[in-house]
């Protein structure tokens, strides 16, 4: 047959009626594919949910990761599941309450994150000295988009630690490649985040330069300090670096906003506490010193203290390092030694300005506390913080200082000692389950014993068990007959300097207990705290 002969033949032939779908031939499914996309996608998303989460120990999360990068959701419910499982027995509830509970947060988890993430970035602005937008200072070199990687980053931290009401925040090397980053809440350490060294490294050089240090030097140890702008007011930050071994060390100490509202109350001090400290405060002269050890509380006490006297009718004057906090009607000198500006000159200085309260930040040096204490004798109120363990330690922390015991005396009208104790969570505290031994004891000293809990942990307290602190004290009023015990007893200075700090622990022990039989805080946090 001849080939035109055959094509004729050929289209001669009758042909099946073609979908439109089926005219179309692909090498692929379509709707596999993008199936295919949506499990990947769904599986990176999942990685990061383990990874973040608390669902998986630490140990066990590379574990995990894998599976979830495979298996995605069949090993996240499973997870899911365990938790559930887990915290149903924990708290007694049925499991089908428990895993409907869970489900349901990681629900809302889901559907918040990339919301809270974009806000966090945007609800913030970091600042120098000067004013200066973190965006106007810092440039890596490496292009917009890298840069706007870390400003966000550095942000979100910045951010965080605010949310969280960390005192600190501490970023360190783990390691050469790994950095680890810390926030100090409620006066505990607790790890937020793990870093890459490069990018961790590139966040430290930011917050570097919005507080106006040396990015290029990395070995000597820099001071600084910017602010943050936020929905809620305007933070202050202190920075310091120091070189360490792998790497360099950041951290950031955030200053507490919210200290000029505290009333005595607010920090935990009884009715009794309060009335002994508002009689020496009415006082027209003498000298109210605080003692503790760092982080005890010292200046929020002291910012306490400031709002119970009223400022329209007392000239009140502040030295400082650093101003905390801003009060109204308050005149607040901040320390500057490089402009000379120092505790010793400032008071100096205050003294012709017609004082009624004096508020020395902190007490240092010998010139310090000779000006503190002679003005407390000419007719100012002084109030002062000094570092020392005890009542007792702190007279003699002035003695090592060069000062008399006769100066001492003559100018101390009431001394007050210290600690924080965390508050338990309220909305996950369980009952204490105590030994038979410490029944005993508590039925010995006829202490009701059944009001007594214990730290748990859930969601709302990042699973510690405690949420916010209280302050105890131990107040020691100085009468005439303890400024001339002080003054003249030499016996008395050296059992303070034997037995000083052994018998205020016991009296912060005895007031630390009351807050324990009263279901603020527990046990292990008062021998914590106390011992």
């Amino acid at each position: 047959m001849q080939i035109p002969a055959l094509i004729k033949f050929l289209s001669a032939l009758p042909r099946p009626e073609l979908s439109p779908l089926q005219a179309v031939t692909l090498p692929f499914n379509p709707v596999k594919l993008i199936l295919l996309i949506g499990w990947v996608y769904l599986c990176l998303y999942l990685v990061q949910r383990v990874q973040f989460g608390l669902l998986v120990p630490k140990n066990y999360k590379a574990i995990a990761n894998l599976a979830t990068l495979i298996a995605g959701p069949v090993v996240l419910g499973g997870l899911i599941v365990i938790d559930s499982v887990r915290k149903s027995a924990a708290s007694g509830r049925t499991f089908a309450e428990t895993l409907k509970t869970q489900i349901k947060m990681l629900i809302e988890t889901m559907r918040a994150v990339h919301f809270a993430r974009a806000k966090k970035d945007s609800a913030i602005m970091l600042l120098d000295s000067s004013g200066r937008n973190i965006h106007e200072i810092y440039s890596h070199g490496k292009g917009e988009s890298h840069d706007s990687k870390i400003l966000n980053l550095t942000k979100r931290v910045i951010f965080d630690a605010l949310s969280e009401e960390a005192s600190d925040i501490l970023i360190d090397p783990k390691d050469i490649s790994t950095y680890t980053v810390r926030f100090r809440v409620d006066g505990v350490l607790r790890i937020v985040d793990e870093v890459e060294a490069n990018t961790c490294q590139a966040v430290i050089n930011s917050i570097k330069a919005v507080s106006g240090m040396d990015i290029s030097e990395r070995r000597r140890p820099q001071d600084g300090a910017f602010t943050a702008k936020t929905a809620d007011g305007t933070a202050s930050f202190r920075v310091a670096s120091a070189g360490v071994v792998s790497g360099e060390k950041l951290s950031v100490r955030i200053l507490n906003r919210k200290a000029g509202t505290y009333t005595l109350t607010n920090v935990g001090f009884s009715q009794k506490q309060q009335k002994i400290i508002a009689e020496a405060i009415s006082k027209p002269s003498g000298m109210l010193l605080l003692c503790g050890p760092t982080g005890s509380g010292k200046t929020t006490t002291l910012y306490a203290t400031l709002n119970e006297i009223d400022f329209f009718t007392r000239n009140i004057i502040t030295v400082e390092d650093p101003i905390e906090c801003v009060l109204p009607n308050c005149s607040q000198i901040e320390i500057n030694p490089k402009a000379d500006i120092t505790f010793a000159n400032s008071l100096r200085s205050i003294l012709r300005q017609d004082p009624d309260v004096i508020c020395v930040g902190e007490i240092r040096d010998e010139e310090t506390a000779s000006i503190a204490l002679r003005a407390s004798q000419t007719g100012h109120l002084v109030l002062a913080t000094i570092h020392s363990n005890s009542n007792a330690s702190a007279i003699v922390r002035l003695m090592d200082l060069g000062i008399s015991t006769l100066l001492i005396s003559s100018g101390i009208t009431l001394i007050l000692s210290q600690r924080l104790l965390r508050k338990l969570c309220d909305k996950c505290k369980v009952r204490a389950q105590l030994t038979p031994s410490q029944i005993s004891e508590f039925n010995k000293q006829k202490v009701n014993y059944t009001n007594i809990y214990q730290a748990k942990g859930c969601d709302a307290c990042y699973g510690t068990g405690y949420r916010g602190r209280t302050a105890i004290c131990d107040i020691w009023i100085f009468d005439d007959k303890q400024k001339d015990a002080v003054a003249h007893n030499e016996s008395l200075i050296t059992e303070m300097r034997k037995d000083g700090d052994k018998k205020g622990r016991s009296t912060l022990q005895k007031e630390g207990l009351k807050k324990v039989v009263d279901g603020v805080t527990s046990l292990e946090e008062l021998k914590r705290v106390v011992g």
